[in-house]
């Protein structure tokens, strides 16, 4: 490399100067540095990408101090309901936090029912802020559980081949034939009428019983139903990083194959990792949205964004609010993770002709 970024071609004897594209050019430090260092520069210059991870972590934010603003602002729990002459000041009017007819508050913008109440007079902006709580946590969790059965399956068939690699390979088609949403609904609801007893299954190991109403029920079919749309991308990188040299070394050197699985291969493939979490996280707040507004996710009295959405489309006329707050909660934060993760997948792209500047 010549030190006017150059390249010396051609045959014995002969040199022949060709000069770099500008965006492949860089100092000197920068030739230095690793991947990770190099991926973490690209993601600084992606201003969307940034603003929209900061907007994202906003909302994570706000939705952790549920607990904060309910009890010093608004002084109520997402579950209390109002008592039947409760009034609340409106402009200077006082009126009641559920009219006569049945129809909610609007939005007050002040400390008690800042977004209004909904039907039930229950506080919107304390169900909001529960209710991403909620969301967050089953499309964080699910995303988690995602990965490791995917990294785990994909690993598994993509390293032994063979007969294992047919038996969750068809694992995988018979989930994937299903669209993701009708095989949400039906386990959604047949595990939501009994429950789940792991008893039967690990006969009697793990005694455990899974109430129908609580959130690790879509947390599982979250997890669940996700996990091919990861172990394939994985098991086609492993099928390709199994052939390479430094496995064979491994090999060579008497490493066991699981040592190799995760301690060789399984490095090569964070990235794509990486990559996909972000992404997975958006598309399980997404499917739990859709469970629960369809009644088979989170089950009432608690809050997640679909179940408000399903409790304020009823009132789309007179209450347009309760529909739409929580739409928009839901809205900005698969936004946010999706351009976020679209930054990210840049940033690690090793083909990137992003030219980095100090």
């Amino acid at each position: 490399m010549a030190a006017r970024d150059q390249v010396a071609t051609g045959g014995v004897g002969d040199e022949v100067f060709v000069d770099l594209p500008s965006e492949l050019k860089g100092s000197k430090e920068d030739r230095g540095l690793s991947p990770w260092q190099l991926a973490w520069r690209r993601l600084k210059r992606n201003k969307i990408a940034l603003a929209f991870g900061v907007l994202f972590l906003l909302l994570v934010g706000a939705c952790l101090a549920a607990p904060l603003y309910a009890d010093h602002v608004a002084n109520r729990t997402p579950f209390d309901q109002p008592a039947s002459d409760e009034t609340v000041s409106d402009n200077g009017e006082e009126i009641l936090v559920v009219g006569l007819d049945g129809i909610p508050i609007g939005p007050t913008y002040e400390a008690e029912y800042f977004l209004g109440a909904d039907s039930s007079g229950r506080d919107v902006a304390v169900r909001l802020l529960y209710g991403g709580r909620n969301s967050l946590l089953i499309g964080s969790v699910a995303a988690l559980l995602t990965t490791a059965m995917a990294v785990f399956l994909g690993l598994l068939s993509g390293y032994f081949r063979g007969w294992i690699d047919g038996v969750v390979s068809r694992l995988m088609d018979i989930i994937w034939s299903f669209p993701v949403i009708l095989i949400g609904i039906a386990l959604g609801t047949a595990l939501a009428l009994g429950g789940l007893d792991l008893g039967k299954f690990t006969f009697g190991i793990i005694p455990l019983t899974i109430e129908g109403d609580s959130l690790a029920i879509p947390i599982m079919i979250i997890s669940v139903v996700y996990v091919p749309y990861l172990a394939r991308p994985i098991r086609g990188q492993v099928l390709a990083l199994r052939e390479k040299e430094f496995v064979e070394a491994a090999r060579a050197q008497g490493m066991g194959s699981f040592r190799i699985m995760f301690g060789e291969i399984l490095p090569n493939v964070v990235t794509t990792l990486i990559v996909f979490f972000p992404l997975l996280i958006a598309n399980a707040i997404l499917l739990e949205a859709a469970l629960s507004f369809l009644g088979a996710g989170v089950r009432p009295p608690n809050p997640s964004w679909g179940t408000m959405i399903d409790d304020g489309v009823s009132r789309i006329v007179t209450a347009p609010a309760l529909a739409i707050v929580p739409g928009a909660m839901l809205v900005l934060t698969v936004l946010a993770l999706n351009v976020f993760g679209d930054g990210v997948r840049d940033a690690l792209d090793p083909r990137a002709k992003v030219r980095i500047d100090h």
